[in-house]
C-alpha cells in the first residue's frame, strides 16, 4: 500500500510539474499579449500577393476619387513589396496635395529608415510627434528612440548585430533598456523600471506588427526588453524566443551564435517546474518553438491561399479578408483569464483536486482496515 501512495504522490506531483511548465509561460503571455503571436508571426497580416494588388487598386482609386489614406495605403503596399524609394516618392506626392498631415510624416519617417536613412528618418518622426505625440500609443517616441539606439551602435555601414552582445544576470536592464533608462536619467528623471520597459514593449511590438515582424534587430531589442523587467517580472521564455527567432533571421554563423548565447543565458534561471531545480534547456524550448512557428506558418499559409484565390476571382480581396479572418490568431492553447489554458483546467483546480484526492487515501485506508477487521471478528 506505501508502494501505491509514493505512486499516487508521484503521479500527482508529475501532473503539477507538467502544467506548471505549461502555465509559467501562460502567465509571461497574459503579462505581454500577443508577443508569442509576433514572435511566430501568427497574426492577422497579408502576403505579398495582397500588396501587389493593392497598388493596382489604389492606383485605380486614386485617378477618380483621391484620398489622403488611398496615398498611405499605396505606399505602404509599395513598401511591403520592397520598393520603398516609390513608397517614399508617394509620399512626397501626398505631401504636396495634403499638407501638414500626421500620417504622411509618420510614413515617411518609417520609409526612410527602411531604406537605412536614419537622419531623414528622425526628421519626419520628428515632426509626426509634434503633430500627434500619442498616436499608436506612443509608438512614434520608441521608434525614433530606437532609430537613436541604433545610431550609437553603427559601424562605417549599418548597425551591427547584435547590438548588444550582453547577456541577462537575472535582474539587469539590457541593450535597449538600459540605453532608455540613460535617457531618462540624463534628463533628472528616476523612471519607473517596469513601466519604462513595458511602455516601449508596446512600441516594439507595434512595430513589429505594422512594420517587419521578422526584423532581427526588434527581436533582439524586444527579447532585451522582455528580460530587463526585473527577476520577478520578466518573460524569459518569450525573450529566449525572440532571440532565437533573430539568430534565423541573421546571416553569418557569428551573429547566429551570438543570439543564441543570449538566449541560452536568459534561462539560467528558469527551472523546469516550480519547486524544481532543473533548469529549463535551450533545446527543450526550441523543440516547442519549432512546433509553435510551424502551427504558425501553417496558419499564414491559409492566408497567402485565400488572397490569391480571391485575387483570380477578381473580388474585392480586403473586404473578403475582413469577413473571413475578423478574429485575431492565438498560438497554441487558448489562456483563460485566470491564467488556466484552453483545457479548462487551471493549475489551483488542479492542485486542490490532487490535495483532496491525496486527502482522502488515508481515509481509504483507514476504512478498509475496519472492513477487515469486522470480517475477522465474524
Amino acid at each position: 500500500m506505501l508502494g501505491v501512495l509514493i505512486a499516487v504522490l508521484s503521479a500527482g506531483v508529475s501532473c503539477m510539474a507538467c502544467l506548471w511548465d505549461r502555465d509559467t509561460l501562460a502567465m509571461e503571455r497574459q503579462r505581454f499579449p500577443t508577443t508569442l503571436e509576433l514572435i511566430t508571426g501568427k497574426f492577422l497580416r497579408h502576403s505579398p500577393a495582397f500588396y501587389r494588388w493593392r497598388i493596382s487598386d489604389c492606383q485605380e482609386r486614386i485617378e477618380t476619387e483621391p484620398t489622403p489614406e488611398l496615398f498611405d495605403d499605396l505606399a505602404v503596399a509599395y513598401d511591403k513589396t520592397g520598393a520603398t524609394e516609390e513608397a517614399v516618392r508617394v509620399m512626397e506626392a501626398k505631401s504636396a496635395l495634403y499638407p501638414g498631415l500626421y500620417s504622411t510624416h509618420a510614413n515617411l519617417g518609417t520609409f526612410h529608415i527602411h531604406a537605412g536613412s536614419f537622419d531623414l528618418g528622425l526628421e519626419e518622426i520628428e515632426k509626426a510627434l509634434v503633430i500627434n505625440p500619442n498616436a499608436h500609443f506612443g509608438r512614434e517616441i520608441h521608434q525614433k528612440r530606437l532609430v537613436e539606439y541604433l545610431q550609437t551602435r553603427r559601424g562605417k555601414g549599418d548597425a551591427l548585430l547584435p547590438l548588444s552582445e550582453e547577456v541577462s544576470n537575472g535582474n539587469n536592464v539590457m541593450g535597449f533598456g538600459a540605453f532608455l533608462m540613460s535617457l531618462q536619467s540624463g534628463e533628472g528623471n528616476v523612471p519607473d523600471r517596469a513601466d519604462l520597459i513595458d511602455e516601449a514593449i508596446v512600441g516594439v511590438l507595434g512595430m513589429m506588427k505594422f512594420g517587419n515582424h521578422d526584423s532581427p534587430v526588434l527581436l533582439e531589442v524586444l527579447g532585451d526588453l522582455l528580460v530587463s523587467r526585473g527577476f520577478d517580472s520578466d518573460a524569459k521564455q518569450l525573450a529566449a524566443r525572440a532571440y532565437l527567432a533573430a539568430s534565423y533571421e541573421s546571416a553569418g554563423r557569428s551573429v547566429q551564435q551570438a543570439y543564441r548565447s543570449k538566449a541560452e543565458e536568459c534561462l539560467k534561471f528558469q527551472t523546469r517546474s516550480s519547486g524544481a531545480k532543473d533548469k529549463l534547456m535551450l533545446a527543450q524550448l526550441e523543440m516547442q518553438f519549432q512546433d509553435e512557428l510551424k502551427e504558425a506558418s501553417d496558419w499564414y499559409a491559409v492566408i497567402v491561399t485565400k488572397e490569391k484565390d480571391w485575387i483570380a476571382e477578381g473580388v474585392d480581396v480586403e473586404k473578403s479578408f475582413e469577413v473571413e479572418f475578423y478574429e485575431a490568431p492565438v498560438v497554441g492553447p487558448v489562456i483563460a483569464a485566470g491564467g488556466g489554458l484552453s483545457l479548462g483546467i487551471s493549475l489551483p483546480t488542479v492542485a486542490a483536486a490532487v490535495f483532496v484526492f491525496l486527502c482522502g487515501i488515508p481515509a481509504l485506508l483507514w476504512q478498509r482496515r475496519r472492513r477487515a477487521s469486522a470480517a475477522a471478528e465474524e
